[in-house]
């Protein structure tokens, strides 16, 4: 299991592989697996806005295709003075494979973190349950 402050190290270490030529805006992402696997992610955009893809569904999308399908917690980082806060849909798909109890960490360009639940970001989120599964 990695410490928290590898992760936060990982999460910052992404902001410099962003690929953000029309927001200016990087993230970066450090999720951590059930059995202690780590995947990092960067926000990679895209002319075509719509096809842009966050940091935070990059890592897990990373993580999913390498056969890892439980979640225990991510670290999102960005540079702004507001926390790093993930968009609905990464708050879906994490989800997905973290379910309400997942950790998520936060930080600002101060380097400062809250800390959250999933289920705290994303109440009555969509699962296995909803879907009849």
């Amino acid at each position: 299991m990695a410490s928290e402050q590898e992760l936060i190290a990982k999460a910052s270490a992404m902001l410099d592989m962003a690929y953000v030529p029309y927001s200016k805006f990087p993230v970066g992402a450090a999720l951590e697996c059930e059995d202690g696997a780590v995947y990092t992610g960067c926000n990679i955009e895209n002319a075509s806005y719509g096809l842009t893809n966050c940091a935070e569904r990059t890592a897990a999308f990373k993580a999913v295709s390498e056969g890892h399908r439980r979640f225990r917690r991510i670290v999102i980082a960005g540079r702004c003075e507001d926390y790093c806060w993930p968009c609905g849909a990464c708050r879906q798909v994490l989800n997905e494979f973290g379910g309400p109890q997942m950790e998520v960490v936060c930080l600002n360009g101060k380097g400062d973190a809250v800390r959250l639940t999933l289920g705290e970001l994303l109440p009555h989120g969509v699962d296995s349950v909803w879907l009849g599964n």
